[in-house]
């Protein structure tokens, strides 16, 4: 009797969504994600956001310390508080973790991942923190990330630091960190595009994906 095969997932979907607001994104991804069903592909959005606070679902307000004209949005992502504006790569990651094989804890070291190694091939020495998700360049934060599980499916992502202002960091404790460093991609000598990095970091995990091996339908 033959050994029964893996299924065949779709292929993932990387969608070039341009600068967008927040809130309608976020309400996007939570559709897409109650309206899944078994055989829906994955899909990693790249996009980039106006200028925003946003707040986890433990994030304690007292983290944000000055917004000034910034708006601050509370969402259903995991984490504390963070920045989003131009310059900054965002990568959202719609995926069946269940279909996968993956827990959460694997697809976040995934993303963090994916950063360490775009780094590495510029010449960066980047890396993670026990405790702290995220990547970081000599303790200062270069990439942050967040996601919900919802259904089995995750969503939310990760955010790089590509030539983005910083000054409105300094009006948060970035993660629920006071005093954490954060760096851009820029200051590390690194000349890509907000858009390209996205992209990039959008198909290496779609790589990672499509290489992860598929437990047998018995």
């Amino acid at each position: 009797m033959s050994a029964p095969t893996a299924p065949t997932l779709p292929a993932v979907r990387i969608r070039r969504l341009g600068r967008r607001p927040y809130g309608p994104v976020w309400r996007d991804m939570q559709r897409f994600t109650d309206t899944r069903g078994p055989a829906t592909p994955d899909e990693i959005w790249c996009v980039e956001h106006p200028p925003v606070y946003t707040l986890g679902l433990a994030g304690r307000e007292g983290h944000v310390l000055d917004p000034g004209g910034i708006p601050v949005v509370r969402c259903d992502r995991g984490g504390q508080v963070t920045y989003h504006g131009p310059g900054q790569a965002v990568v959202y990651t719609l995926v069946d973790l269940r279909r996968a094989g993956l827990g959460p804890r694997a697809w976040v070291e995934a993303l963090e991942q994916a950063v360490i190694d775009l780094l590495a091939e510029h010449g960066i020495a980047a890396a993670r923190e026990p405790g702290a998700p995220g990547v970081y360049v000599e303790g200062a934060k270069v990439a942050a990330l967040g996601l919900r599980v919802r259904r089995g499916a995750a969503y939310h992502g990760l955010a790089v630091n590509v030539d983005v202002d910083l000054a409105p960091f300094a009006r948060i404790d970035p993660c629920g960190r006071p005093g954490q460093p954060v760096t851009r991609l820029a200051d590390l000598g690194v000349r890509l595009g907000t858009e390209a990095v996205a992209l990039d970091l959008a198909a290496r995990l779609a790589a990672r994906l499509a290489a992860r091996p598929r437990p047998a339908v018995l």
